[in-house]
């Protein structure tokens, strides 16, 4: 099974993923971004990774690959605001007999403003404009998120709710691809 965190930067993802992956057994944190910068030494650097066919097809890959090894859960924190990607992965994963549980992190536009820029760790800080400038992406995909996954209100919840919140769907959710 893959639990795919969705949301804009700031929203809580990576977080909400480490509780996750530290409550759920069998559950491990990939990073598809990883796939994007193994991409990037033979195809370039694109504005955004995401926009090259194979990573879409290698995160599908990989994730059945990982699956059929070590099974268990993986637990995806990905911002896709592609509605086109998007249905190409969740096709991909589920032609691949994957359950996917989508989820979007929401917070509200200021929160996100304050979070982004008060976030002190380096490598978030460097990405900080990029993040900012990436807001008006995230409000146009807001409509077609809130069809194709659960919405989780992040502005007032700390990580560690937000996790119990997906597991609790996550139990309540019927099992099928």
């Amino acid at each position: 099974m893959i639990l795919w965190l969705n949301g804009t930067f700031g929203a809580g993802k990576t977080t909400t993923a480490k509780e996750l992956t530290a409550r759920l057994p069998e559950s491990r944190l990939f990073d598809t971004e990883q796939v994007g910068y193994m991409l990037w030494h033979v195809l370039g650097k694109p504005r955004d990774f995401q926009d090259f066919p194979p990573w879409r097809g290698l995160v599908v890959e990989t994730a059945r690959q990982v699956l059929d090894y070590v099974g268990g859960t993986l637990v995806v924190t990905q911002t896709v605001l592609n509605e086109e990607y998007w249905r190409e992965i969740r096709t991909g994963l589920t032609e691949a007999g994957i359950p996917v549980r989508h989820y979007l992190l929401h917070t509200d536009h200021d929160t996100l403003v304050h979070r982004i820029e008060t976030d002190t760790d380096p490598e978030s800080a460097g990405a900080r404009q990029w993040r900012l400038d990436h807001l008006a992406d995230y409000g146009r995909a807001l409509p077609w998120l809130r069809r194709e996954a659960t919405t989780i209100d992040t502005t007032t919840i700390p990580p560690s709710r937000v996790a119990e919140l997906v597991l609790t769907e996550l139990e309540m959710e019927p099992q099928s691809p």
